[in-house]
């Protein structure tokens, strides 16, 4: 059959990335509990498209997809990039992966047990090397010092959420860095809690008021100090209660020259 993608382009024009978007896919990823969890995915692939093809044949992404779908680790991008390039004969490929991932939580009093969800991705691309980044985005609670300080009887808060890029020399459990996150804020965020539990997280709120500002510069420093950690984003938006409005913190990790 005639192959309409493979024949020359009507302009001389490279295309920078072209490929799929919105594909819900299920995975497999590392949990760092269970070995293993399942999830599903929305998934972005790309390649670069040179002049002399009018297009890219996109059934491919999704036959290398479907091999690789059990394989959906930091680890294993490489290869799944380079197998993009290959069938594709492209110079560069680029995929991100978004899926949500789960981890029981114990109430802080109770013990009641359930489950709360983290947005998590994998950035990738690949051209003469692998480039990944881990992103994760915590739901924290977050009291207001201004609030606190001025406040005879009580202060606001709200839910926030904290996002986190990284890009490191070794493996890192996306359990260790939602730990991470959640040690700077006020307070964590619980899927379930009782009277017990809402009395605990309320009064721990209280006393560990915090800005935007103090949680990505605390997350930062701790950042900093992990000699794994080659490159960061942190940004801390809290849902504020009292404006229509939120506030929002960013720093990031200036590389080299």
């Amino acid at each position: 059959m005639r192959d309409v993608q493979s024949e020359p382009a009507n302009h001389k024009v490279s295309v920078d990335k072209v490929g799929v978007r919105e594909v819900k896919y299920p995975i497999v990823v590392k949990d760092k509990a269970k070995k293993e969890q399942h999830t599903v995915a929305d998934i972005n692939m790309y390649v670069d498209l040179p002049h002399r093809f009018r297009g890219t044949h996109m059934s491919r992404f999704i036959e290398v997809l479907n091999k690789h779908r059990g394989q959906m680790s930091m680890q294993h991008m490489e290869s799944l990039l380079c197998e993009i390039k290959s069938v594709l004969d492209a110079k560069s490929a680029h995929i991100r992966i978004a899926f949500p991932y789960f981890i029981e939580k114990s109430a802080p009093v109770s013990g009641a047990k359930s489950l709360t969800e983290y947005r998590c991705q994998f950035i990738a691309k690949h051209e003469k090397e692998l480039d990944f980044t881990l992103e994760v985005t915590v739901p924290v609670t977050n009291l207001c010092p201004c609030s606190k300080e001025i406040s005879e009887h009580s202060s606001h808060n709200q839910r926030g959420s904290v996002t986190v890029q990284l890009k490191f020399k070794d493996f890192i459990w996306i359990e260790d860095v939602i730990t991470l996150v959640e040690s700077v804020a006020s307070c964590e965020v619980y899927s379930l809690l009782k009277r017990e539990d809402e009395k605990y997280v309320t009064e721990r709120a209280y006393a560990r008021p915090m800005f935007a500002e103090d949680v990505v510069r605390d997350l930062a420093q701790k950042l900093e100090a992990d000699p794994n950690i080659t490159w960061y984003t942190v940004a801390s938006e809290n849902y504020e209660s009292i404006h229509n409005h939120n506030a929002y913190a960013f720093i990031e990790k200036k590389l080299p020259r």
